[in-house]
């Protein structure tokens, strides 16, 4: 009796008094991601890191398979190439908890990972005891959490969202067994990950992992439908992602633990590129440089008559057409950072190719869906050229869940892109 119910103020980011006219303390013109963070590792430390992740303790027996698995994994590793996405994954946590920051991460399979790709807690195969490599990695680090959470990701994501409000030191991740099945959450997004800080003044840094890709799989394990948090941004309220290679995740989940702003961050995750050859990064990435929010074509044909702009997968897809072609003329610029943008980042990669006589955007999503509508209105606001749509036309479903006509579908896309097939708007 007397007592009062309040939320532990002290927990939470303080975001000082927002400036006078704007109500919010947003500027929608700002970039809100701190490009000032160093997010490279040593050499040394990552090398080390990965004989601790990758070595069964002494008495604990490893699943063959899951053995190899490890030891591939730290070959590539002190190889200094060949690293897939998951290893890279576990060793920006692995980094993180080392530097003191703590790491939490919940899903429906996250522990082992939807794909079998995760690995952060071992089984002995004759005991059934755990471990979790994670955790000792040093005396002195920070926790790793991971969790394979319920099966609701309403109640789940809204747990994990105040979670991280009161906790802002840690790295909280939330991972949708498919990007698809996020829309039973929609609530949370909408109400409290998109709005809060405009609405209340309280910041999260809570990052959500959304499986996504166009391979075949049906309407229901497609899409994380990207179209609806690209609609959500505005004040820079959100960072939407879609890193395509190992080190660009790397090096994105160490800025946002790191940044000294927090905001929510939705990364477009892989499925079928967690195992891709092409889909790998040598070592030297992860000691140097940093998260690009977008890349230019690193094989440019000698000329430049079309440029193609892109997100995620259907970059390796491009990539391996084009190949096969004896004369190309078409350049693949890919967007790693949809949201916030900034016009001098589009306008640097379009410059490098002067001869480019045609813009194209090129995305296996519906018209109607994934980033299209996003990019060309910015494109509109930065370019004096029109930008061609080259994808799926506007459909009620996401995808089809037949795979021959899948395959039909995709193949359409790359002919429009790479052999100048005229397609229907």
């Amino acid at each position: 009796r007397g007592a009062t119910c309040r939320p532990p103020e002290a927990h939470f980011h303080d975001l000082g008094n927002p400036p006078a006219g704007t109500g919010t303390g947003t500027d929608a013109d700002a970039d809100v991601t701190d490009r000032t963070v160093t997010t490279a590792v040593s050499k040394d430390r990552l090398l080390e890191i990965a004989a601790t992740l990758f070595t069964a303790k002494p008495g604990f027996t490893i699943h063959r398979k899951l053995e190899r698995i490890l030891l591939r994994r730290l070959e590539t590793v002190r190889a200094g190439a060949g690293i897939d996405w998951s290893n890279a994954e576990l060793l920006a946590f692995g980094s993180l908890v080392t530097e003191g920051t703590p790491v939490r991460l919940s899903g429906q399979d996250s522990r082992r990972g939807t794909f079998s790709q995760r690995h952060s807690v071992l089984t002995d195969a004759v005991s059934g005891a755990h471990d979790t490599p994670l955790n000792r990695l040093a005396p002195d680090q920070a926790p790793f959490q991971v969790f394979d959470s319920a099966l609701s990701e309403n109640a789940v994501l809204g747990f994990e969202y105040g979670y991280s409000l009161t906790a802002p030191e840690s790295l909280v991740l939330w991972e949708a067994q498919f990007g698809d099945f996020a829309n039973n959450a929609q609530v949370i997004i909408d109400q409290y990950i998109a709005a809060a800080e405009a609405k209340w003044r309280r910041p999260s840094a809570l990052a959500l992992l959304l499986p996504h890709g166009f391979e075949g799989q049906g309407p229901e394990h497609s899409s994380a439908r990207l179209e609806r948090y690209l609609q959500l941004c505005a004040e820079d309220n959100l960072q939407v992602c879609v890193p395509s290679t190992p080190a660009q995740y790397f090096h994105l989940l160490r800025r946002q633990a790191k940044q000294g702003k927090p905001k929510p961050l939705i990364v477009l995750t892989p499925k079928s590129l967690l195992r891709h050859p092409l889909a790998v990064s040598r070592l030297d990435e992860l000691i140097d440089g940093a998260f690009q929010p977008v890349i230019t074509d690193p094989e440019p044909p000698p000329k430049v008559r079309r440029l193609l702009w892109c997100s995620g997968k259907i970059y390796y897809d491009l990539l391996a057409r084009r190949r096969e072609q004896s004369e190309p003329d078409a350049a693949i610029v890919r967007i790693e950072q949809l949201y916030p943008l900034r016009p001098e980042q589009l306008q640097a990669a379009a410059a490098r190719f002067p001869t480019a006589e045609e813009f194209c955007w090129v995305q296996e999503e519906p018209r109607n869906m994934g980033a299209w509508r996003h990019v060309s209105e910015l494109f509109a606001q930065v370019f004096d050229r029109p930008l061609r749509y080259l994808g799926r036309p506007p459909a009620a479903s996401p995808a089809t869940g037949y795979a021959h006509v899948h395959k039909a579908e995709q193949g359409k896309i790359l002919d429009a892109a790479l052999h100048q097939v005229v397609q229907d708007p």
